[in-house]
Formats: structure tokens, C-alpha cells, sequence
């Protein structure tokens, strides 16, 4: 491996962004120059997505137009509904978005590049009733009504979700942890948006690819496999001995580490903090404890710290959030960050194209098929 290559591109800059900074000797995370532990605790999340998408913070006047303006989004074309549908009852969610975001883009093409932010909102506002729509069509043969009053997104998906209002704290939480889950500079999702919006393809065709991207395992779904993990045990010690052999064998112990921050995740004490708050407040304080003691041994033994997918896992739960929702609420939130780079490229753009170093066969000359 050459001296200008490095395997997964690790530590190499491959662009320029305006969008978010990911200060490692500090492990700080900004968007557009705010630190995420400002907007987790004083913006609610359709303010970021303004932020992310428009560049700046909202006014109250602006703010309440994008929220009403959001509102008027969020219902389906009957013939989305048709494909949603003819999905089978067992696709995973994230392909239902998947498929949802390229449908949306056959039914409500992009006729130029100029309109991305109103792509963006139509997007973020509808993926709630993409998920949820073919939910409840497949469980319970139900064609949900997805346009409802709630004021914000997070709502929005409890209320679909559990057919009721959800109790304001769990919307509090939801938002707050979309909010953490917005954007993060060039992740492998991003990028791949990015990639796709060089070659000015289509809104939905660079969202589509993200999502996709997405779906990998070792991009998303840590908080669905976070979750898996906690529910193995019955305490804290089981745990331990589980964890501790997980190791001895060399298994990949999901939620934990990061390639960018080294001396810890900013945004995981803060969804840790309310992982708690709603244990105490479910008097069960089992899947925390359990969480707690699993850190513990990670940092013990391997150095290494929880990032926001391992406390997401239990904050969700105790939401009562299915686990095959959790990576499909983290595309919800990270739309917002997509479109954001998605714009930013088309601003700037030149058709990303790599070079490689090739390792194979030096050139040889051909043999005749009768002579091999």
C-alpha cells in the first residue's frame, strides 16, 4: 500500500464542507458551527433540519412556517400506497424506505436540480408515513390516516406508531436523539450521496443510495444490534461473563468505538443521560444497569467507549419503539444531513472519481485457448 493510500480512506480528506466539523482532539461535533450539545438541549429538531438544509437557524416566524409547511407534507399518493402495499410483510424497514424514496421519485420526479430543499422537506416529512403505512397495512391490514396534527416529526412517528398521542417526554427524546442523529461530516452514507449527486443524478436517486449504504451493518443498525445484545442478559454480572467471552472469542461487541472520535462520542452521554431518566421513570432500571455494566467492561478491557447507537438502543425501547425501527428512524434524522451535502455538492461540483492502487498480475501476454 502506497504511502497516499489508505485502506477505507481513513484520515483522508476527500472533500470540502461547510456543513459539520468533527474536532477529534476535543471530540466535538458541530453542525454549521453550533455544538451538538447546544442543539440537543435548546433547538428542537425541525430547527436543525433548517439549519442543515437552509444554513441557518430558523426565526420564530420562520420556524413556525417550516413546521406548518413540513405538516402539509406528510401525506401518501395512492399510488405510493399501492407499492407499499405489494411489499412483502417480512422486507426489513429499510428497504420499505428504500423502495419508498425511489417510488417517490417516479411519482414526484426532480424536473431540475434547483429545488432540492423542497425535495429535502418532502422527503423527511413523508418518511414517517412510508414506515408506518406499510407497518400497519401488513400487521394489522390497517390503511392508516398519515396526515395528524402533531407539531413536530417525532411526534408525528409515536402517533403513527401507537395510533395515540405519545407521552410528551417520550417525544422529547425522540427529537432530542434525531437531533444527535442529523449529521456526521463524511460518513460512508454521505459520501456515497455525495458520489451519486456528482454525477447530477437525481434528489431521490443520492437519497436512495444513502439509504441503501446505510442499511450495512457496520454503518447502521449498531443500535439494533446494541439492543439485542443488552437483552441477552438478566444482570449485570451475566452480562459481564457474556461480554467477557464475546471478546475471548473475538466477536465485534456493536455500539462501541468510533473511526473518528478517540476519546469518546460527545453525543453518548448525552441520549445516556436520558436512557436513565426513562428507566427511573419505568421503574426498571434493568436495561440500564445492564448497559452500564457492559460500558464498564468495554473501557476496561478494551479501551474502548459506547458511541450514540448503545444507549439509543435503550432510550428507544423504553419509548417502546420496535427494534427494526431504530436504524429506519436514524435515515428519518439523517435525511436532513444528506440533503445538506447533497445541496452542497450540486453547488460545487466536480464528478468524484477516485483512482486505485492496482495490486494484481503484472501485464503478460495472452495464451490461445488451445495452448493452456
Amino acid at each position: 500500500m502506497s504511502e497516499t493510500t489508505n485502506k477505507g480512506l481513513a484520515g483522508m480528506v476527500a472533500g470540502r464542507s461547510a456543513i459539520c466539523t468533527v474536532e477529534e482532539a476535543g471530540d466535538s461535533l458541530f453542525y454549521r458551527g453550533y455544538s451538538i450539545i447546544d442543539l440537543a438541549e435548546e433547538a428542537s429538531f425541525e430547527e436543525v433540519a433548517y439549519l442543515l438544509i437552509y444554513g441557518e437557524l430558523p426565526n420564530a416566524k420562520q420556524l413556525a412556517d417550516y413546521r406548518q409547511r413540513l405538516k402539509g407534507l406528510r401525506g401518501l399518493p395512492a399510488a405510493l400506497k399501492t407499492v407499499l402495499e405489494q411489499l412483502p410483510a417480512n422486507t426489513d424497514p429499510m428497504e420499505v424506505l428504500r423502495t419508498g424514496c425511489s417510488a417517490l421519485g417516479c411519482i414526484e420526479p426532480e424536473h431540475d436540480l434547483e429545488h432540492g430543499q423542497a425535495i429535502a422537506d418532502r422527503l423527511i416529512a413523508s418518511f414517517n408515513s412510508m414506515l408506518l403505512y406499510w407497518h400497519h397495512f401488513h400487521t394489522s391490514g390497517k390503511r392508516i390516516e398519515t396526515e395528524t396534527d402533531d407539531g413536530n416529526i417525532a411526534s408525528h412517528f409515536l402517533h403513527l406508531l401507537h395510533g395515540k398521542p405519545a407521552d410528551p417526554v417520550f417525544n422529547r427524546v425522540l427529537d432530542l436523539s434525531m437531533t444527535l442523529y442529523a449529521e456526521h461530516e463524511f460518513n460512508a452514507s454521505t459520501f456515497a450521496a455525495r458520489i451519486t449527486a456528482s454525477t447530477l443524478s437525481d434528489f431521490h436517486s443520492c437519497i436512495t443510495t444513502a439509504i441503501g449504504t446505510l442499511r450495512g451493518p457496520l454503518h447502521g443498525g449498531a443500535n439494533e444490534a446494541a439492543m439485542e445484545l443488552i437483552s441477552r442478559f438478566a444482570t449485570e454480572d451475566e452480562a459481564e461473563a457474556g461480554v467477557m467471552e464475546m471478546l475471548k472469542q473475538k466477536e465485534l461487541v456493536m455500539g462501541f468505538g468510533h473511526r473518528v472520535y478517540r476519546g469518546g462520542d460527545p453525543r453518548s452521554p448525552i441520549i445516556k443521560g436520558w436512557s436513565k431518566k426513562l428507566a427511573q421513570a419505568a421503574d426498571n432500571m434493568q436495561l440500564f444497569n445492564i448497559s452500564e455494566r457492559i460500558e464498564q467492561v468495554m473501557k476496561r478491557e478494551k479501551k474502548l467507549f459506547p458511541n450514540l447507537d448503545f444507549y439509543s438502543a435503550s432510550a428507544y425501547h423504553f419509548c417502546g419503539i420496535p427494534t427494526l425501527f431504530f436504524t429506519p428512524l436514524f435515515v428519518i434524522a439523517r435525511t436532513t444531513g444528506w440533503a445538506a451535502h447533497v445541496i452542497e455538492q450540486r453547488g460545487d461540483n466536480k464528478l468524484i472519481r477516485p483512482t486505485a492502487e492496482y495490486i494484481g498480475p503484472a501485464p503478460k501476454p495472452f495464451i490461445p485457448i488451445d495452448q493452456r
